[in-house]
């Protein structure tokens, strides 16, 4: 398996346990960073590959699974990733991507994105990256332009929260990925500013002090 974008291994950490003994998960990210942090906290079977998932340093047909989650949407030419997905696989194998759905959607993140673009507008289209595979339509002719078939995109809600909007801005303090990024790197009262902003639009999720919110996904699936 072929987990592309690997960010920290939180898809490779759960192949791991589907791939058998015989099977290896290999993790490809552009960030010598992320896949440092992925490769602490996993062990065998997985294995790390400093590479840019528009050109995949694999041959054709290496794999009998290629993943991607949350990261095509920031992709400087997602259809191009797509077809390096559809190249590796082999024939009969399957490619699965997961992207946010549109903002109103995704409210933790829409409302973060917001408001740190009212601070660096000059960063406003790259801020709200994470939506811009939003359309399920899109996703699904992106998938089949790359040659797979049997394609298939569904939504998918989660719910779930945290304890406190304290919980919530220590996710976005330690957290990794462009919107923590760019909130730790504003000054302290451009930051306090940014989050007034955001817990006044994240109080109609708050319930006796909890923040209880559902995010929607698009999962695009397709075979080789």
């Amino acid at each position: 398996m072929l987990d592309v974008a690997t960010g920290t291994g939180e898809a490779a950490s759960a192949a791991i346990s589907l791939v058998g003994p015989a099977g290896v998960v290999i993790g490809v990210d552009i960030s010598r960073a992320m896949l440092g942090a992925a490769c602490a906290r996993l062990s065998e079977p997985y294995r790390a590959v400093v590479a840019d998932g528009q050109a995949l340093a694999f041959r054709n047909g290496s794999f009998d699974t290629v993943v991607c989650q949350l990261g095509l949407m920031f992709f400087p030419d997602p259809r191009r990733g797509l077809a390096e997905f559809r190249r590796v696989l082999r024939t009969g194998g399957s490619a699965a991507v997961c992207v946010p759905s549109t903002p109103e959607k995704v409210p933790m993140w829409s409302v973060l994105a917001q408001a740190l673009s009212r601070r660096v507008p000059d960063q406003r289209a790259m801020l709200n990256l994470s939506f811009s595979l939003s359309d399920p339509d899109r996703l699904e002719q992106m998938l089949q332009a790359a040659g797979c078939r049997d394609v298939r995109v569904a939504k998918e809600t989660r719910h779930g929260g945290f304890a406190s909007y304290e919980e919530f801005w220590a996710s976005i303090e330690t957290g990794i990925g462009l919107l923590p990024l760019t909130y730790r790197t504003l000054p302290d009262a451009e930051r306090r500013a940014v989050r007034k902003e955001a817990d006044a639009k994240l109080a109609r999720f708050e319930s006796n002090g909890r923040l209880e919110m559902s995010i929607e996904m698009l999962i695009g699936a397709g075979r080789a």
